[in-house]
């Protein structure tokens, strides 16, 4: 049976994934610290005798060579998920982000099992992109730091794949949504809303408009590209055909919560930006993914909606 490596594992994508990838009959093996994931995301798959869960931190290396022990595929989710952190506090990118997959990738290298290393990168790698869809051939010109490590991941991992003998995809996700997510905007206006229900802030003049995908469908993707992958490394945009302001996000949020509160806008940067190193517009081209046969099977709206609604029960917002 496959043995394959989720990092991040307990985290919103990874516990998503996981689960997936065990309906399949994988062997699955989680390492997660739970900085930023949680138990709870996946405690339903505790007593599996196909799922293993490491309590560990990638910035030690001892713990990279008992997470990818007999892994033939590797998933490499784990990462501070904040990009707001980065203006104010850039090491923990470079730690958390381009560290930890640097240990991560030498265990592949000494361990020598791991036939495929797929990695969750970003659509921040474009930084402020000048195409629109922007396909992956794009010029990287990451505008935060969180992007930067993005994207110094992806070159430590291609000249990984060239010299030691694995393949390797590193997947750009858009904004990804769904149940279990605990950051991002739907998150803050709902938490925003539970503190003050008269009135919603809003950061950036609300016109910032990006691409949003439901976990679904991201999942769905992320799978389809590590069974197809046939080169040794490969980059893929996985994102949905439209986009949405903060305004209409906003706006869905409170509907789902049946509320009417005053909707400031802060104004942000001088160009509206929701804070510095925030990329204003973001929507990606993704017709190399459709081309192994993927479609979102929900807009940019319906998985804002469906999130908020999810979100909305978790929190117990909604009776």
């Amino acid at each position: 049976m496959t043995t394959i490596l989720v990092t991040g594992g307990a985290g919103f994508i990874g516990s998503h994934l996981v689960d997936k990838l065990l309906e399949m009959g994988f062997r699955v093996r989680v390492v997660d610290n739970l900085s930023s994931g949680s138990l709870d995301n996946i405690k339903h798959n505790i007593g599996n005798p196909n799922f293993e869960f490491i309590h560990g931190d990638l910035k030690d290396f001892n713990t990279c060579l008992k997470a990818v022990q007999d892994a033939d595929v590797v998933y490499h989710l784990a990462a501070n998920p904040e990009v707001r952190v980065s203006v104010t506090e850039p090491e923990v990118h470079f730690r958390e982000n381009v560290i930890a997959t640097f240990n991560l990738l030498e265990a592949c290298r000494k361990v020598g099992c791991v036939r495929k290393f797929i990695f969750a990168s970003s659509s921040t790698v474009y930084g402020d992109a000048t195409i629109f869809p922007t396909p992956e051939g794009h010029v990287l010109k990451p505008i935060s730091v969180y992007g930067a490590s993005k994207a110094a991941c992806e070159a430590l991992i291609c000249s990984y794949a060239h010299l030691y003998g694995f393949r390797a995809a590193s997947i750009r996700y858009a904004n990804i949504v769904g149940p279990r997510l605990r950051h991002g905007v739907v998150y803050d206006f709902l938490m925003k809303l539970r503190r003050n229900p008269n009135v919603l802030e809003v950061l950036g003049d609300g016109t910032q408009r990006k691409s949003y995908l439901y976990i679904t469908d991201a999942v769905d993707a992320t799978v389809l590209i590590a069974e197809r992958l046939a080169t040794t490394f490969d980059t893929y945009n996985v994102g949905n055909d439209d986009w949405i302001t903060v305004r209409e996000i906003a706006e869905i949020v409170c509907s789902v919560l049946g509320l009417k509160p005053k909707i400031v806008f802060t104004g942000g940067t001088p160009d509206g930006r929701g804070w510095p190193g925030d990329v204003k517009f973001m929507l990606l081209d993704t017709r190399k993914l459709k081309e192994l046969g993927w479609r979102p099977k929900y807009s940019s709206k319906e998985a804002i909606r469906l999130t908020a609604e999810a979100l909305a029960h978790e929190l117990h917002l909604k009776p």
